[in-house]
């Protein structure tokens, strides 16, 4: 029996996965993998710090989905097939053990992501996957039989199925080699990103990190809470970083300019507050307040409040006049920053957008307009928010788009 050919395009994390599930489920599959840089799995090795936040300890997909700002629902139907413990018991059959920490990420035992890259490198040679660099698409065309793929320097190869795993682009113009297939794309904006508030007295603060806040966008209804660090360009941290990714479009649209309101003191609301800061002056009456920062703030972001709350520093709590003292409560409930631009959150770039959902069938992962041509990982308008989400987006669309082109080898 003639052996059928798929080509994987793109040598990140979905890629692999779909291109070495494929090539062990069936061996009548010639699997190749064509990568358009000189690196494979770059973002593997540089996710949660070089550790690979391989997954995030989620047992429930009504819970999981939540973690998607766009294709949740999408994911909700392909998650049936591929889920969390599937990820896991894929990683431990091959020698990986996962570890848990507090906040539900989970990485490696090794803390290293040369574990996962090793892993998945192993299953490349074990299965034969053949891997090409420095190869980049400009089109691909359908015959009567084969799809043939066009490249940058005209040489051209021919496959029965193709399975793109490009990831994200920046750029519209990057997926027109997409859209002459006569596929949809869903403008891409940027997702994941830290906010800038150039000139702001509050990067005097960076590398203090608050524990838990709450993060609105006035104006809108977007609002997250979590941990937050202020750095020297402005704010990152969980809760920036979620607000992002579920701004993304709103955000783009106002040109990263918007006013962001921070509560320093998550369990509190301006009324509350002002309970609590009676019972405060009656406890502590006689003690200084820059002392005593009754709310377990980071004492230099404490500091910082009194300043902008035009406090003198050496007044006792029980001399704290009312005027300073409501200042003090709106500056920690509801405090405005300016935003004017965003940074890229580390290595970790992740892009809202890519081809329309609509247009894929979530049990396989096949296009619903051309035959044995399937998409896997970011390419695709689905993205998650930090904490291992776009990875098990990744491992679950590959492992679809495998099972579906092995399948149909074998038909």
């Amino acid at each position: 029996m003639t052996k059928k050919r798929l080509i994987v395009i793109g040598g990140g994390a979905a890629g692999f996965f779909c291109a070495v599930n494929a090539a062990r489920m069936n061996p009548l599959l010639e699997v190749m993998i064509v990568e358009k840089t000189n690196k494979l799995l770059t973002k593997v090795k540089v996710s949660g710090g070089g550790r690979c936040n391989v997954t995030h300890a989620c047992y429930s997909i009504t819970e999981m989905i939540k973690k998607y700002p766009r294709g949740g629902s999408f994911l909700k139907k392909a998650f049936q097939h591929f889920f969390t413990t599937d990820t896991i018991s894929w990683f431990k059959e091959r020698g990986v053990e996962l570890k848990t920490e507090a906040d539900g990420r989970m990485f490696p035992a090794s803390n290293s992501s040369q574990t996962i890259i090793d892993c998945l490198m192993q299953e490349v040679n074990k299965y034969g996957v053949d891997i090409t660099m420095n190869k980049e698409v400009k089109s691909i065309n359908k015959t009567s039989d084969y799809w043939q793929l066009q490249f940058a320097n005209e040489s051209i190869l021919e496959a029965d199925f193709i399975c793109i795993a490009s990831g994200g682009y920046p750029k519209s113009t990057q997926f027109e080699w997409l859209k002459n297939t006569g596929h949809t794309i869903e403008v891409p904006v940027p997702s994941l990103f830290t906010f800038n508030m150039p000139g702001n007295a509050i990067t005097a603060l960076m590398g203090v990190t608050v524990e838990n806040v709450t993060v609105k966008i006035a104006g809108t209804k977007l609002t997250e809470q979590g941990s937050l660090l202020i750095t020297h360009w402005g704010m990152s941290g969980p809760a920036i970083l979620k607000l992002s990714a579920w701004g993304a479009r709103q955000l783009a649209n106002d040109n990263y300019k918007c006013t962001a309101i921070i509560n320093w003191v998550s369990l509190y609301n301006e009324q509350t507050l002002k309970d609590k800061f009676q019972q405060v002056r009656f406890e502590i009456a006689a003690q200084k307040i820059s002392n005593r920062n009754p709310f377990a703030l980071p004492q230099r972001l404490w500091q910082y409040l009194l300043q902008q709350s035009g406090i003198n520093e050496e007044i006792r709590w029980a001399d704290l006049p009312a005027k300073e003292q409501n200042k003090l409560i709106k500056n920690l409930c509801a405090q405005e920053f300016f935003v004017n631009g965003k940074t890229t959150f580390k290595e970790e770039f992740v892009t809202a957008g890519g081809v329309a959902l609509s247009e894929i069938d979530y049990n396989t992962m096949e296009s619903k307009i051309a035959r044995n041509l399937f998409f896997c990982g970011e390419v695709t308008n689905t993205d998650g928010v930090t904490g291992g989400f776009n990875f098990q987006n990744a491992w679950t669309t590959g492992y679809l788009a495998a099972k579906a082109t092995a399948d149909k080898a074998t038909q």
